[in-house]
């Protein structure tokens, strides 16, 4: 939502993705104010569908600007 990454979308064609500021994470953003790992999403057959982990990060993952710790997002949800 800031930083540069206004409206970026990202495909999830993995069972696991890492979010984070590292290079070596699946989706790498480049901001001081994301962890070096900050979330995880997985996809969970139980759901069935995905569901967002935070990594405990500093600032801790959030979803629609609510802080979590593990939410199942719905289409147009932002992270």
């Amino acid at each position: 939502m800031n930083g540069g990454f206004e409206g970026m979308q990202f495909d999830l064609t993995q069972d696991e993705v890492v979010i984070g500021r590292s290079p070596t994470t699946d989706i790498t953003l480049l901001d001081e104010g994301i962890s070096r790992e900050y979330a995880l999403v997985l996809f969970d057959e139980e759901c069935p569908g995905y569901v967002i982990e935070d990594l405990a990060s500093t600032n801790g993952a959030k979803l629609n600007g609510k802080r979590i710790r593990s939410a199942a997002p719905a289409d147009g949800d932002q992270l």
